[in-house]
């Protein structure tokens, strides 16, 4: 009997009291993520950053078929060349650290990755882009929700012929936001695959390798859009493969 793929999703650690009744720090990912990897038949296996050299990469890496990046807090503006803004919360260097080593490990194995808000501001640093570090409220762009306080749906065209496209299977989706962090310059190798009616870049993909990345959360919807779940299916297809 043939395996399901197995997939590494980072995991973000909790401080101590966030989980009722436990006494110590814990370490969380949104079911919503796991969820739609069940329903595309693969496990998640939950990772606990931390920091790491890239031989220690190569270790945690060692036995998946692919990486999921999820969201989460704000990347660290100095990893991009930037002071941080009033704005930026939740930067965690050692988290940061992790992502990146095993996003390049990924990328090298030519390991499929897919990449969920946090995790395409992930990739659009790793790749030497910036970020502009807070949209939210700004004259002339629509709502993009805020992290932990808010979402919004709206519509994103998608590129014809990309991989996003095809995943999707449409050059439209209705996609649930939540940042208030957008991609500044775009980083090498990688092009735009998506963007709202503002001009937001919700897309991105390497040019080689199955390499996607979106700025939406697709698993807020996915348990009932059929295109957000397909995102899922063919992750998991590329990863089977």
């Amino acid at each position: 009997m043939t395996r399901s793929p197995l997939i590494a999703v980072v995991g973000r650690p909790l401080s101590a009291g966030r989980v009722k009744g436990w006494v110590g720090a814990a370490l969380a990912v949104p079911s919503l993520y796991l969820d739609a990897l069940r329903r595309a038949g693969s496990i998640g296996a939950v990772l606990q950053p931390e920091a790491l050299t890239p031989e220690r990469a190569g270790d945690w890496l060692a036995g998946f078929d692919g990486l999921l990046l999820t969201g989460g807090g704000d990347v660290e503006p100095a990893r991009y060349g930037a002071e941080p803004a009033t704005e930026v919360y939740g930067v965690d260097a050692a988290a940061d650290e992790f992502e990146l080593a095993l996003l390049d490990l990924a990328i090298g194995r030519e390991l499929p990755v897919l990449a969920i808000c946090r995790g395409l501001q992930v990739l659009n640093v790793a790749r030497g882009g910036t970020l502009d570090q807070h949209i939210t409220g700004r004259a002339g762009l629509e709502a993009h929700g805020e992290p932990g306080v808010s979402g919004a749906l709206h519509e994103v065209e998608v590129e014809a012929g990309s991989q996003l496209a095809k995943a999707l299977g449409d050059t439209k989706a209705v996609a649930s936001c939540h940042h208030h962090q957008a991609v500044g310059r775009v980083g090498r190798d990688l092009t735009v695959t998506a963007r709202s009616a503002d001009g937001i870049v919700e897309g991105l993909e390497l040019t080689r390798g199955w390499v996607v990345a979106v700025q939406w959360h697709p698993e807020d919807t996915a348990g009932s859009d059929p295109a957000q779940q397909a995102l899922f299916n063919e992750f998991v297809a590329r990863c089977r493969g």
